[in-house]
């Protein structure tokens, strides 16, 4: 086992001087699997207030949340978690905004579930004929099991997760998000399965392999500063112990 002072070590390090995906995300997973062990839900651990982790969703109530239209949720909490579905806009959102960090944050899909969590949304306001979603990066969440553009893990239609390392129907799920510069990469269950570089997105529509995206935006130049969504896309779907570590 890591000891909790090793622990911090190994995801500073990572953190620090690793630009390689495994290396980030690999040890960024080793590190947070032990607290999370000791912790009730929608709670931190000991370990995790010490290493500077912030408790966003209080497990109780929807304080600290909106929809993406800036009015308080429809959907009470349901099972100790958020459930955007019909809670009034696109996607419930987090007050606040955030730059570099690492989200982690359990989740439970419905059948024929489609959903997804926004970063850096970069403004509310959507551009005329487009939704608030153009506005942020999604990593998608659907009851599939493939592993392309539009499933579990992916950042939605940009870059395709390695493999399908959800659970079925019903289970729960533990997913880390770090968004640090402009790489945003994921781990599932463990698994590191994404990493996109929008540093080499240098075009509107097109993906760094000359291949077509949907988003009219060139996203090296994508804000590194938004909002954290959770969407709603017409199914219900639970989120709880959803935890932020900022940083530098």
């Amino acid at each position: 086992m890591v000891s909790n002072m090793n622990s911090r070590r190994l995801v500073s390090s990572a953190f620090r001087r690793t630009r390689r995906f495994c290396g980030l995300v690999l040890v960024t997973g080793i590190a947070l699997v032990a607290p999370r062990a000791i912790a009730a839900d929608n709670e931190l651990s000991d370990a995790e207030a010490r290493d500077g982790w912030l408790l966003i969703f209080d497990g109780k109530s929807t304080a600290g949340w909106m929809t993406s239209d800036r009015k308080p949720s429809k959907t009470s909490v349901e099972q100790g978690s958020l459930q955007p579905h019909k809670s009034g806009h696109y996607m419930l959102v987090h007050t606040q905004q955030w730059a570099n960090f690492v989200l982690k944050l359990d989740f439970k899909i419905s059948a024929k579930c489609n959903s997804g969590v926004f970063v850096r949304t970069a403004s509310l306001e959507p551009r005329p004929g487009k939704d608030v979603g153009f506005n942020g990066i999604e990593i998608a969440i659907d009851d599939t099991k493939e592993a392309g553009f539009h499933d579990t893990g992916a950042l939605y239609d940009l870059v395709k997760p390695v493999k399908n390392a959800m659970k079925p129907v019903g289970n729960w799920n533990q997913m880390e998000i770090a968004c640090i510069s402009n790489r945003v990469e994921v781990v599932l269950n463990g698994e590191p399965v994404t990493r996109g570089d929008f540093d080499l997105f240098l075009e509107a529509n097109k993906r760094p392999d000359g291949s077509a995206h949907k988003f009219d935006v060139a996203y090296k130049d994508h804000p590194q500063r938004g909002y954290i969504g959770l969407q709603d896309h017409g199914s219900p779907c639970w989120f709880k112990n959803i935890k932020l570590k900022p940083l530098p």
